[in-house]
């Protein structure tokens, strides 16, 4: 049975979390302040010139954070990915090219695996960047760049565990990624190819072609069809409206839900009244080819719950809904 906390030791230890915190925030901020402007653009002209791939690697927590690196560079752009340096030394070194770019991550700059795997890696004709917290350790030093993590000190009580030099770590090379991300121009739907199976990828990717509701599913009426035959036609298409066009299948308005309630707020006699009459003329439309999150954000902006689509010569091409949008989990 786990014992229950004394409620003593609840503000003292809500009072260690807010002084983590604040040293793990300053020693970012430090690191932004000093960050040696010529040697990271070598690092980065060092991979953008590469014709290889960037190997990251790391021991302890240092590789957990370069294991973080790798994934965030291979996903913004730049081919990417971790090597234990322990296994490198059992043959897993045999992965690295003279074309490619080593990162080395060791705040101390002075363990042992790393060490082992410079010289072969230098033989290689690789070149090496390490990324460590002291400027003057072996591995800065065999190192063709040096970014300095260095912090003032770890957030643990007893400056021990990495804490403050894990998250320095992490924020320069996140800083790494992004400069490379920006040198490359690699844009949000480069991104979203990358991660064709997230969120940000079906928002990014999907077009408003590719979940239109279109052919003898879209509901539609010429402009001088009578309110009730625009009526069944928008009970028939499910979509909330039905489109409006003339003889050249050109839209000149739609009628929607909230247009009905209207009309029978105004007393309209459906029996006689031409649709022409009460729809909503020159409505807001979108083309096939737009992306489907911008679809959404017109449809929010506007306060409107369908949009229709058009091509060119403003004929009739598709529609979308509220709905139809949730569906394909764009919204």
């Amino acid at each position: 049975m786990t014992p229950t906390p004394h409620p003593a030791a609840r503000p003292q230890a809500v009072e260690l979390a807010r002084r983590v915190l604040r040293i793990e925030a300053d020693a970012v901020a430090a690191l932004a302040e000093r960050l040696d402007a010529v040697a990271f653009t070598r690092a980065l002209d060092l991979i953008l010139a590469s014709r290889g791939r960037v190997i990251v690697s790391g021991v302890g927590k240092s590789g957990h954070i370069g294991r973080k690196l790798a994934a965030t560079l291979a996903s913004t752009g730049t081919p990417a990915y971790f090597v234990h340096a322990a296994e490198a030394a059992h043959g897993d070194l045999g992965m690295i090219t003279p074309d490619d770019v080593l990162i080395a991550v060791s705040y101390s700059g002075a363990g042992d695996e790393l060490l082992r795997i410079v010289p072969l890696v230098k033989r290689s004709g690789a070149r090496l960047i390490a990324l460590t917290g002291n400027p003057d350790s072996p591995l800065a030093r065999e190192a063709d760049v040096h970014l300095d993590g260095a912090v003032k000190e770890e957030a643990c009580p007893h400056n021990l565990a990495p804490t403050a030099s894990t998250t320095a770590s992490l924020a320069l090379g996140d800083a790494l990624a992004v400069a490379l991300l920006d040198a490359r121009g690699f844009g949000p739907e480069d991104f979203a190819r990358s991660h064709p199976g997230g969120t940000l990828g079906r928002r990014l990717l999907t077009r408003v072609s590719d979940i239109m509701t279109s052919g003898p599913g879209l509901p539609r009426v010429t402009e001088d069809a009578t309110l009730g035959d625009a009526l069944l036609e928008m009970t028939r298409g499910g979509l909330g409206m039905t489109a409006i066009v003339d003889g050249a299948d050109q839209v000149v308005g739609i009628y929607t839900d909230g247009d009905l309630r209207r009309s029978l707020a105004g007393g309209c006699d459906f029996a006689s009244a031409r649709v022409a009459d009460v729809m909503t003329r020159n409505p807001r439309t979108i083309r096939a080819e737009a992306l489907a999150v911008e679809a959404a954000e017109m449809m929010e902006r506007l306060r409107i719950s369908q949009l229709l689509v058009v091509d060119d010569a403003r004929q009739l091409t598709g529609a979308l809904n509220h709905i139809i949008l949730m569906q394909a989990k764009v919204i």
